[in-house]
Order: C-alpha cells, then sequence, then structure tokens
C-alpha cells in the first residue's frame, strides 16, 4: 500500500510536540506481520526502535509482542493511568462543589460585615466549557496549546460562567454590601511548580490562560486584536502590525507568563507583524488565538469574582485589583456548613476526564492526580507520586522497575514498559465507568489528538478501522545540533476489530532522528495509525 508524506507546517509540529508531555534485537515473543513490520523498517525509523504488545481483552491472549520488557519513552500515554486512577478514586458521576463562605455576620439590610471566601475545589473549568446541554466543551486544537500550535479554536461557552453563576446566588440571598476582603483559599494542596514556568493551584479562570484573538485590519494599519476574559486583572495592548501580502504570521506574547498579577495596570503586549492574506495555521480561516498565561490565578479569581458581583448590583467596599489577601484566612477546613452562602456545582468528572484525554490537557491531568493524592493522604505532587507508585505496584501489581512517573501527565522523562501499560488498561477494564472511559480517549480520525490520523482511510481494507481505535497519543521531542531527536512517540489504548475482538495494545517508536525535516514527525503519527487500523482489520 502507498504510504503519503504530508507536507506539515511547524504550527502542525508544534502541535504535535504539545500533545505530549538506542536501536537493538527485535526480543520478539510474537511474530509481527509483514505490513507492520514494513513500516517499522521505513528508512525514517533507522537508528531508532519499535515496541509493540497486543492482547486480546478477555482471553488474555498476547497477539503480538515486541521489546515489552523495555523501559521506553511514553509521554503523554501516562495520563491513561492518571485519568483512570482519578475516576476509580472519585467515581465518574463526581461533581466538584466550590463554596463561598461568609466570615462575619449579615446584617438585616442585607450587609455583610466581613469577609467573603471561595474555597477552591480543583474545579479545573469552573464552569468555563459548560455546555446548555451539560457537557464539556472541548476542541480538537486546545487554547492551552495555542502559543505552541500557532493557533486554536475557542470553545464557546462563557469562560467566566461559573463565577457569574456564584455572584448571581449572593444577590439573589440578599447580600447587598460586602465590607470586607473577597479571599480565594487556594489551599487544597500545595502550589505545583508546572514544568518551570507558574505554580498550579486548585483554583481556575479560563483554563489559567487568557485568550488573544487576531484579524487582520487595513494593509498598512493594525491588526485587530481582541481578548478574554475581560477584566480589571489584565488588560492586553497590541502593536500587532498587517502588511500588504504574504505569509508573515509573526506575532509576540510578551510576556507568555505576566508577574504583575494583583496589581493595578496590570497588562501584555502583542506584537510583530502579519499578512492580510494569511492563511492561518490548522484551521486556514482568522482569526489566530495566542495566550498569556495567567501565573496568579487566585488573584485573577478574586478580582473577576469581584466584577461580577459588582455587575449584579453588589456593593464591594474592597479594592477590585488586589493580591489575594490569603493572610486573612481561617484556619483550614475549619469552615461551617452553616456559613455557606452560594455553591457551584460541577460537571460530572467524567466531562473532566475527557478534556484532560482528548486534548491531552496537561495542567489538568497534574491537577487530577494531586486531587487523587488528597483521597489517598497527600496535598503535594511528590508524596502523591510516592503513594501513587506503591498503589500501581502493589495494588495492580505492575512491578517497580516497569515505569518512572514525574508528574501526573507525562512530561520529562517519563517511562514505562509495554507490560505496564497493557496492565494498567486491563485494570480500568474492570472498572464500572470503563464503558463511557472507552469513549473520553482519542478516536481514530475522529476527534481529539487522533482526529488527524487519516491516511490509513486510503485503502479501502483499512478504512473501516475509524472510529474503532479509542488511544492516548504521547510525544517526547527535542532539538539537537543534528536536527529533531524522537525520544519517543507512543499510542496506546483499545481496538475493536473487525473480527469483533476487544484489545489492549500500546505503540511505540523510540529514538529516532528526524533530522530537520519537520513533515517527518506528521508521518510517524500518520505510520502509527496505520498499524492500529492494521491490527484492527486483521483480528
Amino acid at each position: 500500500m502507498k504510504r503519503s508524506r504530508h507536507l506539515l507546517t511547524l504550527f502542525t509540529f508544534l502541535l504535535l510536540i504539545s500533545i505530549l508531555s538506542v536501536g537493538g534485537c527485535n526480543n520478539n515473543d510474537q511474530s509481527i506481520p509483514a505490513e507492520i513490520r514494513a513500516i517499522f523498517n521505513d528508512p525514517l525509523y533507522d537508528g531508532g526502535f519499535w515496541a509493540l504488545r497486543v492482547v486480546d481483552l478477555e482471553t488474555g491472549e498476547v497477539i503480538y509482542n515486541q521489546r515489552s520488557d523495555e523501559n521506553i519513552f511514553i509521554g503523554s500515554v501516562r495520563k491513561v493511568f492518571t485519568i483512570g486512577e482519578l475516576l476509580q478514586e472519585y467515581g465518574q458521576d463526581f461533581m466538584f462543589r466550590t463554596p463561598l463562605h461568609r466570615e462575619g455576620s449579615i446584617t438585616e439590610e442585607g450587609v455583610l460585615e466581613g469577609d467573603l471566601i471561595v474555597v477552591a475545589s480543583g474545579d479545573l473549568t469552573m464552569g468555563g466549557r459548560r455546555n446548555p446541554n451539560n457537557t464539556m466543551a472541548v476542541t480538537n486544537f486546545d487554547h492551552n496549546d495555542a502559543n505552541n500550535l500557532g493557533n486554536a479554536i475557542l470553545s464557546a461557552p462563557d469562560p467566566l460562567q461559573g463565577y457569574k453563576d456564584l455572584a448571581k446566588q449572593i444577590a439573589d440571598s440578599g447580600v447587598a454590601r460586602i465590607t470586607g476582603e473577597i479571599i480565594i483559599d487556594d489551599r487544597l494542596f500545595q502550589p505545583y511548580l508546572f514544568r518551570n514556568e507558574f505554580d498550579v493551584k486548585p483554583i481556575f479562570v479560563n483554563d489559567d490562560v487568557i485568550d488573544v484573538i487576531v484579524d487582520p485590519g487595513t494593509p498598512g494599519g493594525p491588526a485587530v486584536v481582541d481578548y478574554r476574559p475581560k477584566s480589571a486583572a489584565f488588560n492586553v495592548e497590541s502593536t500587532l502590525q498587517t502588511l500588504a501580502s504574504g505569509e508573515v504570521n509573526d506575532i509576540d506574547i510578551d510576556p507568555f507568563v505576566p508577574e504583575c498579577f494583583g496589581m493595578l495596570d496590570c497588562s501584555g503586549l502583542v506584537s510583530g507583524e502579519i499578512s492580510a492574506d494569511l492563511i492561518p495555521p490548522l484551521t486556514d480561516a482568522f482569526p489566530i488565538i495566542q495566550i498569556f498565561r495567567i501565573a496568579d490565578p487566585s488573584s485573577y479569581a478574586r478580582t473577576v469574582l469581584i466584577e461580577a458581583l459588582i455587575e449584579e448590583g453588589v456593593v464591594i467596599d474592597a479594592p477590585v485589583v488586589a493580591k489575594n489577601p490569603s493572610q486573612l484566612l481561617p484556619p483550614k477546613d475549619s469552615y461551617s456548613p452553616e456559613t455557606i452562602l452560594a455553591e457551584y456545582k460541577s460537571l460530572p468528572l467524567s466531562e473532566y476526564g475527557r478534556l484532560v484525554l482528548k486534548v491531552s490537557y496537561n495542567i489538568g491531568s497534574d491537577t487530577s492526580l494531586l486531587l487523587w493524592g488528597i483521597r489517598n493522604g497527600s496535598d503535594n505532587m511528590n508524596d502523591t507520586l510516592a503513594i501513587e507508585r506503591n498503589h500501581l505496584i502493589n495494588d495492580i501489581g505492575i512491578p517497580g522497575d516497569e515505569f518512572e512517573f514525574f508528574d501526573g501527565s507525562g512530561g520529562f522523562d517519563t517511562v514505562a514498559t509495554n507490560k505496564a501499560v497493557i496492565q494498567m488498561l486491563e485494570y480500568i477494564s474492570k472498572q464500572s465507568f470503563f464503558p463511557d472511559y472507552l469513549q473520553l480517549l482519542p478516536i481514530l480520525a475522529v476527534d481529539g489528538s487522533l482526529a488527524f490520523v487519516t491516511d490509513f482511510e486510503s485503502d479501502p481494507t483499512l478504512a473501516g478501522a475509524k472510529g474503532n481505535v479509542y488511544a492516548k497519543t504521547g510525544t517526547k521531542i527535542e532539538g539537537t545540533p543534528d536536527g529533531l531527536l524522537l525520544d519517543g512517540q507512543a499510542l496506546g489504548g483499545y481496538i475493536d476489530t473487525k473480527g469483533g475482538k476487544r484489545l489492549m495494545f500500546h505503540l511505540a517508536v523510540n529514538n529516532v532522528p528526524l533530522g530537520f525535516d519537520i513533515t517527518n514527525v506528521q508521518q510517524v503519527f500518520q505510520d502509527q495509525g496505520e498499524i492500529t487500523a492494521i491490527i484492527w482489520r486483521d483480528n
């Protein structure tokens, strides 16, 4: 069968990186079909090696096996573990409840003589992705990765919906004025330094990003730059210019992680040049989406809530923009149900699992592991990883020398063996949430990080695999003086085969020198999709 090599822009290449997080003997136990072996032996993979394990879920029969005892880079396949554990611990119908407590009394005139406190629950979206039908709004090009992708597709719901809902509840309760402070209690878990960039906390606004929305203006003049959410907490300024023609797409976001949140006149700058006739990456149409990172979500959320309260007619004596005054908080876990004035209830946890797995939401996956840790006696990442390791070894039976995890999302040098991944997939398959879990994973040629893996459909014998492979992608790649090195690209999940079987599989290629041709990265994705389609057809 002819295997096409798609042209790939730099932006799509960066998409593949964002979806993350040594040759040798083949070490086969079961022979690999010649058609799959031909892909393994493609010159593209000279210097690298493949690992594959396929197991019948019902019978336990090992169908294909290669290098299943070696620790290999799996990237974001790690999220299969994290979300599986989270759903098993909390249940797929669990809902986050984010309460607003009063510290002080309310007068007959509706004056709260004291503070209003939001006790953060770890709700990743706070209503910011809630569709009218109570599902989670997810796009295939997620805004969390917009700066790496070069573009994104924004979800439709109001990113501040949860905070507006809370503010309306406060106004409806009869509170007309608050004399004290508005405070975010963000002590659910200890802040986690994400990829050495910023601290993740249990409070979120718009996934803790500010979306920059760019359209071309009149050639020779300024580009049209808008942003969301609108808040006094952060303003976006722009000197971005529109050129008359060409394919110039040079947008600079400065600083990506602003340090001024909680201060007056906090802002970021959008600069550079775009062409009026530019074909934007990924979507082939304007707008172009970029982001600033909300590095102090507690201070940002405080301002957003104050603004929502004012919009509801509540008088707030505290300054609208200020650092979150956490020093005024009462002792942790000292709240009483009698002091709750409002509460935001989230979508079911399964919807959060779908968000994390479909778009490979790294911050969401790290937060998910921390939430699992809270149920298991830990409030920080290091202790949670140690407790999880013990759980994986002693409760699930995965040997301790067959995996090494550094966070909840697959960052850094995350490794595991094929056997370890299959053991986790088998464990998940025995849980009550498993039928729904399948739909949370990216689906081949349908959605998520597998939506654009479609080359296999050109072969009529393989086209039926569309919609029948449910698997998480994982990529680890780095730049070297000799070009790109694909440390690892993995794919793990389930296949409902043409013959009626349900298979578990993990497929990875490691240590592939790709040179300076970024189109090779997309080809690896397409090749892995084709391999799963062959497995679908032949079993």
